[in-house]
């Protein structure tokens, strides 16, 4: 089924992909042997925001070995995506094994408005998925 007159399947991101290459690894507790980072998660893969054409790299199937995610049409997909980028409240994130073309990770950070804590933001980091092919695996082999 094709999306909906004037929806596409395209690579634009939910949110700037510069937000990523700015986090700061220097405070992590963990070691990772070899090394990782976000411009460089490991061999053949990439971190990035989730774009609508993640529709058909497997985004749900990943999603699946979570949770019950339902018959989600394109149209549907593209409806939400667009509802969460334009809150800019919603950061999720994909793991793309570039030499399959699939997402093999996913995870979503969800930035909540608080009326306490002198009305701070909070983070909330949901729907956190590894491909059953990169669990039994080295991420290397994914």
């Amino acid at each position: 089924m094709s999306p909906a007159c004037g929806m596409l399947l395209d690579e634009t991101p939910l949110f700037e992909p510069a937000l990523l290459q700015e986090l700061d690894w220097s405070s992590k507790t963990v070691s990772f042997s070899p090394p990782i980072s976000p411009s460089q998660p490991g061999e053949g893969l990439v971190l990035r925001p989730l774009c609508t054409a993640d529709f058909n790299r497997g985004f749900y199937k990943v999603l699946s070995q979570l949770t019950t995610v339902g018959d989600v049409t394109p149209e549907q997909f593209i409806k939400k995506f667009e509802h969460m980028k334009k809150t800019g409240d919603y950061y999720v994130i994909v793991v793309e094994d570039t030499n399959l073309g699939q997402i093999v990770a996913t995870a979503t950070l969800i930035t909540e408005h608080k009326f306490i804590h002198s009305c701070a933001k909070r983070g909330r980091v949901e729907e956190v998925v590894v491909s059953d092919v990169c669990r039994e695996n080295s991420w290397g082999n994914c």
